[in-house]
Parts: C-alpha cells; sequence; structure tokens
C-alpha cells in the first residue's frame, strides 16, 4: 500500500555488490531478477556467475551462495544464466528461471541440498511471479506469452 503522495529517495543505498562484477563473495555478475523474504533478506539470480546468491539485512559484502555456482552447465546441481529467483513459502523452496537451460527448477532451501529437481521443461522462461493460490506464471520470451501453472 504505497501512498499517492509517496516520493522516492533519488539516491538509492547498495545492498548486495558493490566490488565491482566478478566471482567473489562480494561481487555480482550481471544481477538480474530478485526477491525479498519476510527477513529483508536479498535473493539474486546472479545471471553471469550462473548462481542463485542471499544478502542478509543489508551486508553488501557477504553473500551466500544457495543454489547453482557449479559452472554453466545442464545438471540438476547446476544452473545456466539463471534470470529470476522466487521463494515458495508453502515447500521452503526456491523457484528458479533457468533462462539457459530452458527450464524452471524447484530448489529445496533446507540445509544440505546440493541440487534441484525440474519443475517446468522446455520453456524459454525469463520471469516469475506467484499468487496467493500458489499458481506459478512464467513468461515464456520463446513463445511470446505468458504462462500459469
Amino acid at each position: 500500500n504505497i501512498p499517492a503522495n509517496a516520493t522516492w529517495i533519488q539516491n538509492g543505498m547498495t545492498v548486495a555488490g558493490s566490488n565491482g562484477k566478478g566471482i567473489g563473495t562480494n561481487q555480482v555478475n550481471e544481477p538480474y531478477g530478485l526477491f525479498l523474504d519476510d527477513q529483508q533478506t536479498v535473493v539474486i539470480a546472479d545471471q553471469m556467475n550462473h548462481r542463485i546468491t542471499q544478502w542478509k539485512n543489508d551486508n553488501k559484502n557477504n553473500e551466500q551462495v544457495i543454489a547453482g555456482d557449479n559452472g554453466d552447465r545442464s545438471a540438476l546441481n547446476q544452473l545456466n544464466q539463471p534470470t529470476d529467483v522466487l521463494i515458495d513459502k508453502e515447500t521452503d523452496s526456491l523457484i528458479i528461471c533457468d533462462h539457459g537451460n530452458r527450464r524452471v527448477v524447484q530448489w529445496s532451501c533446507r540445509s544440505g541440498t546440493a541440487q534441484g529437481e525440474i519443475f517446468v521443461d522446455s520453456i524459454d522462461c525469463w520471469g516469475l511471479a506467484m499468487d496467493e493460490q500458489r499458481y506459478l506464471y512464467v513468461s515464456d520470451v520463446g513463445k511470446e506469452s505468458v504462462r500459469r501453472y
């Protein structure tokens, strides 16, 4: 609920990255989609690092890799140019738009999870959203459409 007369601060504060493009734990490389969880943790689809990272409570110099980071291949423990991510609270899992592999994967947030599972295959996904009924919406840039699952 944003008031009609709201104004935005014109000089934003960096909450993730800030140390140039790279693969370090304080860097991102083409961050695309992001999701903010209930604890104010920013979850980022770090596209060219082929990983999903989280940045806790404005700690812009310390990320944690929570999915991928095993190279840009197609195995289920790898991502290839992820473009969006969201958290499904009901299943405590990440839903990831794994664009380079043409799939949407579900990856458990539970500690020790080493790989995801394919949720939707053969889709040129770019963006994701989930409504209150838990329908998943996926933009398919190959078919110029948005699909609901």
